[in-house]
């Protein structure tokens, strides 16, 4: 009895398996009608590039699938969701993409009938690698295994439901400014580099390059020669002018300056590092303007909002961290039902052997 047991229970998984990887097989028609499409007419999913995005559709009424390649234009997109909105009579449509492509997200927003399921790059890339040992890309067998998952996975999958305008807001001004400070954290590798090999002196003069005083600095007097020439009243009356009030630290900034020796005399090195610094030097300007006029939006959309005072009351939080943390877990408690659920949606969920 055991040994029939056994073999009906083998039999049923093989009948199951053949369900799901023989894409013509009657059964597999059986098994996403059973499994996945009782709550969607179609099931696609999107390979995204610069220049077009490959489609993978599977129809729920007959298990049939379409591959099909799509413009990257607006008008495209709008005229292939319009055709899918009249095929399918406005019923809703899963959709499958990886969460990183961001805009392509933004585009599907205003399409009420799609439902998006946005998963982790790292997720594709493994069940790609399961059955493609090579690792070698492909976006329109991308498109296949996105879809795949969808179908053989769903009820593992979190479908994306948007927060409130002012909370998307908030996430892409963060996201903005993040990619600011990142940009300004390179220019001052930059700078730094550049000045210890004609201009080393300023590094000392100055805590922190990653302001507009070191900027103006620079901008006036690129080298030490051109700023030795500039008499102590000019000095300190741009120093002040900058905020920089304190008598003993611009006193000893002059008085270095006063006796500071050229570390270089190649006038080669010299006139091409002063056309780069101030390149630079104009780069870090407008990107510190422009964080703190990020900084001045996220603050008056932080204090409008109905949950701020939630994560303001964060110890250690800030100012800079508690709009992070607001705009990384929105308005929806019930989307995160663990901590778990959010380190693996953002993709930094710790990996344990």
């Amino acid at each position: 009895m055991t040994s029939v047991r056994s073999r009906l229970h083998y039999n049923d998984f093989a009948a199951a398996k053949a369900s799901m990887f023989q894409r013509t097989d009657e059964l597999y028609v059986l098994y996403i009608k059973e499994r996945c499409m009782e709550h969607f007419v179609a099931y696609l999913a999107l390979d995204w590039s610069d220049a077009k995005h490959d489609v993978c559709l599977v129809d729920a009424a007959t298990g049939k699938k379409e591959s099909f390649v799509l413009k990257h234009t607006p008008e495209a997109l709008n005229e292939w969701a319009t055709a899918l909105r009249a095929r399918f009579a406005g019923e809703k449509i899963a959709v499958c993409l990886e969460q990183s492509r961001g805009p392509l997200i933004y585009a599907l927003l205003k399409y009420d009938f799609f439902v998006l399921y946005p998963i982790n790059p790292t997720t594709l890339a493994k069940y790609r690698e399961a059955f493609s040992p090579s690792r070698a890309k492909d976006d329109p067998q991308d498109a296949e295994y996105l879809v795949e998952l969808l179908i053989q996975h769903r009820d593992r999958l979190k479908a994306w439901l948007p927060d409130d305008e002012k909370t998307r807001t908030l996430q892409l001004l963060v996201e903005h400014r993040r990619r600011l400070v990142n940009d300004r954290t390179r220019i001052s590798n930059r700078m730094t580099a550049l000045l210890k090999a004609y201009f080393p002196q300023v590094l000392l003069w100055f805590d922190d390059i990653r302001t507009i005083l070191v900027c103006d600095f620079l901008l006036c007097w690129p080298t030490l020669e051109s700023v030795k020439r500039v008499k102590p009243k000019t000095l300190e009356k741009f120093f002040h002018e900058h905020n920089s009030v304190r008598r003993e630290t611009n006193e000893k900034r002059i008085e270095e300056i006063k006796e500071a020796v050229a570390l270089i005399s190649d006038r080669a090195v010299i006139n091409s590092s002063v056309l780069m610094i101030k390149a630079l030097a104009a780069q870090m300007k407008t990107t510190i303007d422009a964080i703190r006029e990020f900084d001045s939006e996220i603050e008056a959309l932080c204090q409008s909002h109905q949950d701020f005072f939630i994560f303001d009351s964060l110890p250690g939080a800030g100012a800079v961290y508690s709009s992070r943390l607001l705009a990384a877990l929105g308005t929806d408690r019930n989307r995160w039902t663990s901590v778990d659920e959010l380190l693996c949606f953002s993709g930094v969920a710790p990996v344990i052997e």
